[in-house]
């Protein structure tokens, strides 16, 4: 098959799935169904579109197809009468085939409803990440499980469960209202949060970062915004994410070991990211001066957008991330954005303000993650005490399930090993 008919199925199939999947879920009110008329047309479209050329609408071309299949599926069905009655708003005959001429209605509707029902209450957040990959980002099973360092069987399970599930809730495919909207959003968002973090900060493997599942995360952060353009929080996502996607070319050198933050040529941050990100901090802002709520994804993109705007490690306004951090310590209390305020704390004003706040925390409060004992690291290298330093970085060395990340944590501690006491401070992680 010539690549750019290949490159056409594909970039059609992850731009145009999660709407036709939406759509066919509509019509025919069966998640797995739905998707395998997907399926079908994508097949249809590999075998086809070589031989007879890319349609001048892909999009269109794959709907129809997809829906052909449905009213072939239903005409099979003893019940063929009834499902059509059902489903005649979406099902449309004439000589015994659907026509499809005209655009398809409700289509953004459509997909924010594939995005509430993969987010589901009733599956776990790694699966709803998963389910989210495959309904709406249009990735593969082995894509998403690669992704996440699982089998493909695995994953396959993982999303099978997912699906049964979600059946066996009975689960509605319209729309949330009121309060339970605002919690299904909250879910979704923390889903597409989950999927960039994974994909900018790998927990487990040999790479540093995914750019592949953090780019995913990103488009649809995007989409959310503007399927849920009246919602400040959804633009302080995609803030957030576009702003820390910037620095993704800076993060590791030429042979991909990691750089850190006070280390990196700020010259290679992405300024159209930058740009983005800063444009959709700017929306949120107009509906917090409008009196709606933001909360923590504004907060944090507020604190990225400081980094963003400093042209030097010096310039960064720390005291200024420091206060926001006391706002998000209010407006969303946890362990990791105390260790957050503490990093903040420590640039601020005096890296023993940061230990302080290190040492309230309550014991486990992390559980295993290496994250503590690493800022711990840093901020007792700040205050010279270089050999605690070299234990807490080796702690959390042995913490960590990411190579690259282990490599620089244990030259971190080699370094501060090699340094006298009082000695000159370490860069930030």
């Amino acid at each position: 098959m010539p690549e750019t008919t290949a490159d056409a199925v594909t970039t059609t199939w992850r731009e145009e799935s999660a709407r036709l999947v939406g759509a066919l879920t509509r019509i025919t009110r069966d998640l797995e169904l739905a998707e395998d008329l997907a399926q079908d047309a994508l097949v249809s479209a590999l075998e086809s579109w070589p031989t007879d050329g890319v349609p001048a609408n892909p999009a269109a071309w794959l709907m129809t197809t997809a829906k052909r299949r449905a009213v072939d599926t239903f005409r099979r069905s003893e019940n063929l009468r009834r499902k059509t009655a059902e489903l005649g708003h979406g099902l449309r005959e004439e000589d015994g085939m659907p026509d499809f001429t005209s655009q398809v209605d409700f289509i953004e509707d459509d997909v924010l409803r594939l995005i509430f029902l993969s987010c589901h209450p009733e599956l776990t957040p790694e699966s709803r990440a998963a389910l989210t990959l495959r309904l709406v980002g249009g990735l593969t099973t082995a894509e998403i499980a690669r992704a996440f360092l699982a089998s493909e069987s695995t994953m396959a399970q993982r999303i099978s469960r997912a699906k049964r599930t979600l059946a066996e809730a009975r689960a509605d495919f319209e729309l949330p209202v009121g309060d339970e909207r605002t919690a299904r959003l909250d879910d979704v968002m923390a889903v597409v949060y989950l999927i960039f973090n994974e994909g900018y900060a790998a927990t487990a493997g040999d790479d540093w970062m995914r750019p592949e599942l953090a780019n995913e995360a990103i488009r649809l952060a995007r989409m959310l915004a503007e399927l849920v353009p009246d919602e400040p929080e959804v633009h302080g996502l995609q803030a957030l994410l576009e702003l820390q996607a910037s620095r993704s070319s800076a993060r590791v050198d030429a042979d991909g070991r990691p750089v850190l933050l006070d280390d990196q040529d700020r010259s290679r941050w992405d300024e159209l990211l930058i740009r983005r990100g800063l444009a959709a901090l700017g929306r949120a802002e107009s509906f917090a001066a409008r009196g709606k709520p933001v909360g923590r994804y504004y907060l944090q993109a507020a604190i990225a957008s400081c980094h963003a705007r400093a042209a030097t490690p010096e310039d960064t306004d720390w005291r200024a991330i420091a206060g926001l951090y006391e706002v998000l310590a209010e407006a969303a209390p946890g362990p990791i954005v105390e260790v957050n305020r503490a990093v903040a704390l420590g640039r601020a004003s005096d890296p023993a303000a940061g230990l302080a706040v290190l040492d309230a925390l309550p014991a486990g409060a992390l559980g295993g993650s290496h994250l503590l004992p690493s800022v711990r690291a840093d901020l007792l290298a700040r205050l010279g005490r270089h050999a605690d330093a070299a234990v807490s970085f080796r702690e959390a060395a042995a913490l960590t399930r990411n190579d690259s990340e282990r490599a620089i944590l244990l030259a971190r501690a080699e370094e501060s090993a090699n340094r006298p006491a009082g000695g000159e401070p370490q860069r930030t992680t």
